[in-house]
């Protein structure tokens, strides 16, 4: 089971209402808890060969219903700033690899579906893409440090 199918996973179970559900396969076992101030999902890899009762557990994920894009948020009522923050957990990252140049500066003018960094979560790197268009006004994450689910990365001014 890949990182997409679990995220639509946890969007299904999300918007059916449920409490709690369970999925043991072969080689994976997820619980998926609602109900509480967060979603909580919590995968565990069992290994394909036996290991006397030992499993992979990969990190807790939190997650939302719309985990797949980033989430622009307004930071208060009074503040003309929209935050981006971070669809997934993983690893951040300004640039696509280390000798190329960095996705977004601060001052740069950005439109709906630029990308503005990567997110490396088990060994997949997903681009984040912007839901809006604007100004960077500020860069919230350090390059190649790592982020939690919805922690915010970016702050653009959409004026």
């Amino acid at each position: 089971m890949d990182i997409k199918e679990i995220q639509n996973l946890i969007k299904f179970v999300a918007r059916s209402g449920a409490s709690e559900v369970k999925l043991e396969m072969d080689d994976i076992k997820i619980t998926i808890r609602t109900g509480s101030d967060s979603d909580t999902t919590i995968v565990h890899q069992v290994p394909t060969t036996q290991i006397p009762q030992q499993a992979i557990a990969a990190p807790v994920v939190q997650a939302a219903p719309a985990a797949s894009t980033p989430t622009p948020v307004a930071v208060s009522e009074d503040s003309k700033y929209i935050t981006i923050k971070s669809p997934i957990i993983g690893t951040f990252y300004r640039k696509p690899s280390p000798d190329k140049p960095l996705f977004v500066e601060v001052g740069q003018t950005i439109a709906e579906g630029d990308v503005l960094c990567v997110i490396e979560a088990m060994k997949l790197f997903n681009e984040i893409e912007s839901e809006v268009s604007g100004k960077i006004v500020k860069i919230l994450v350090d390059d190649s440090s790592p982020v939690e689910f919805d922690q915010p990365l970016f702050l653009v001014d959409p004026s």
